[in-house]
């Protein structure tokens, strides 16, 4: 089984806990009430990683943990690999 944890009520992604993920397979992601949100990988998501639990429009806060870990830099999918690449990091930044 592929899981996922969402960790925070407000959290509008869910890490990716059980194995790497493929694209196309299913992913439950499970809050701490034991809800459950069936969703599909658009892509490959590696152990540890995030997983959009929610669209995430471009320029919108990700949460992590009920805390902003940054901004998406594009929109973002329900499904898709939240990292790197479409994720600008504000933590620790002095210039914003």
């Amino acid at each position: 089984m592929n899981l996922a944890l969402k960790t925070h009520e407000k959290d509008n992604i869910a890490i990716v806990f059980a194995s790497e993920i493929k694209s196309g397979d299913i992913v439950s992601a499970i809050d701490k009430a034991g809800n459950k949100q069936n969703i599909t990988a658009t892509a490959s998501i590696p152990y540890g990683h995030k997983i959009a639990i929610e669209p995430i429009p471009k320029d919108t806060t990700i949460l992590k943990y009920g805390e902003s870990i940054g901004i998406s830099n594009k929109d973002i999918e329900v499904g898709e690999h939240v990292h790197v690449h479409n994720l600008e990091s504000t933590r620790g930044r002095g210039d914003l």
